[in-house]
């Protein structure tokens, strides 16, 4: 019994080192395309995705899996990698505009988009303790925002809209029947690089070789990004270190100051701390719900 409770400890902490490496990576990832300066937000999508299209075909070659994935989760798949692509654009948009740390701040509303497609579109259950949590996380946003109704909104708007997409991608994934990582990352990186091509040829703008590097160090730890998060919930369940996914806030305020020498008001600190305060609380709830089963 001891030794099962130590492999389990062990698994944790490594779930916790994958789920940080991700974050930051993330943060990294998004200092990356903010330096990139005022190149079309499809070409630098075009380049972060495809070093993952890259790799994932080595992986799907290597395990010998499939790359159309199974007969009942094409539909999914599919959707899942639209709905991503869509909602990358929107938060690439967010974090050429904003503060960097504000952009992903908005970027981690997704979970909360999560359990309200889940409810609509999978009839999962929701509770009252769900419903408060949701609320109270978008009072944060609106700090975040700060609506003045004017142009001067529509980056915070597309870092909302990219929760959402993100939200109902991640729902769409919720839904796959038992299908590899690698093949889900495949099909979602092969989709977003065909829709977003003809757009990155159009908008096309010369690059640098210092934007060149830099779209391919995004590229490089946005590939990071999805495997150490895969990763992650391979050796914990989310109710165990989902929290420590927003160690992306502190990265990313450090990579903002020192790189872009931008810090947030005192009003998104204050949006920082709702966010995270409801997302702790339904982290603690779901924790407690499921160790009561």
């Amino acid at each position: 019994m001891r030794e099962i409770a130590i492999v389990m400890e062990n698994n944790r902490i490594k779930g916790i080192i994958f789920i940080l490496i991700s974050a930051l990576s993330f943060a990294i990832m998004s200092g990356c395309i903010k330096m990139t300066g005022p190149l079309p937000t499809f070409q630098k999508l075009f380049f972060r995705n495809f070093i993952s299209l890259f790799v994932s075909i080595i992986l799907v070659v290597k395990h010998k899996g499939s790359f159309v994935g199974k007969p009942e989760n094409r539909k999914y798949l599919i959707l899942r990698a639209l709905l991503g692509t869509l909602g990358i654009i929107f938060n690439f948009y967010a974090i050429e505009h904003l503060v960097l740390s504000d952009a992903n701040m908005l970027n981690k509303l997704s979970p909360l988009f999560v359990i309200l497609f889940s409810y609509i579109f999978l009839k999962e259950k929701i509770n009252k303790n769900q419903i408060m949590a949701i609320t109270i996380a978008f009072a944060g946003a609106l700090l975040i925002l700060k609506p003045s109704f004017s142009s001067d909104s529509l980056p915070g708007l597309a870092g909302l809209l990219g929760a959402l997409n993100a939200g109902a991608a991640y729902t769409c994934l919720r839904a796959l029947k038992n299908e590899a990582y690698y093949t889900t990352v495949f099909v979602f990186s092969f989709i977003s690089c065909v829709v977003v091509l003809p757009f990155a040829l159009y908008f096309y703008m010369p690059m640098s070789g210092f934007q060149i590097m830099l779209l391919f160090v995004a590229g490089i730890f946005a590939t990071i990004t999805q495997f150490a998060l895969t990763l992650a919930y391979s050796y914990a369940p989310a109710r165990e270190i989902s929290i420590f996914d927003y160690s992306n806030i502190i990265f990313s305020a450090v990579i903002s100051y020192l790189l872009f020498h931008q810090l947030p008001d005192i009003f998104s600190w204050i949006g920082y701390v709702v966010i995270f305060g409801a997302s702790l609380y339904m982290f603690l709830y779901q924790k407690k719900l499921s160790n009561s089963q």
